[in-house]
């Protein structure tokens, strides 16, 4: 199964890692993008040590566009943060199969 997880408030990512956690638990082979945008890409920064132990099971995605908006440079994320245009992303996963969550 394919799934994208969408936040952009950062009051949702204790919610979204406990929705990713669950989700694994019930398809530990699925596949899973975390994408944040707007104010929750601080969550990148913020968050990074609790991102770091689902990275090899997640993907984390960054809206490029919210980092430069929020001054966060890039080097400020984990390395295995896909950086790029979040909107555009979103609709390109649902188009190649992805369902859609929003904690």
């Amino acid at each position: 199964m394919k799934v994208v997880f969408h936040l952009d408030e950062m009051e949702k990512w204790p919610l979204t890692l406990a929705n990713v956690n669950n989700f694994l638990a019930a398809d530990p082979d699925a596949e899973i993008i975390v994408l944040a945008n707007a104010i929750a890409v601080k969550g990148f920064v913020e968050s990074k040590e609790e991102l770091i132990a689902l990275e090899e099971k997640v993907q984390f995605s960054a809206c490029s566009n919210a980092l430069t908006n929020f001054k966060i440079d890039y080097e400020q994320v984990s390395e295995n943060v896909r950086i790029e245009p979040g909107v555009y992303t979103l609709a390109k996963l649902q188009h190649e199969g992805y369902a859609y969550i929003r904690p």
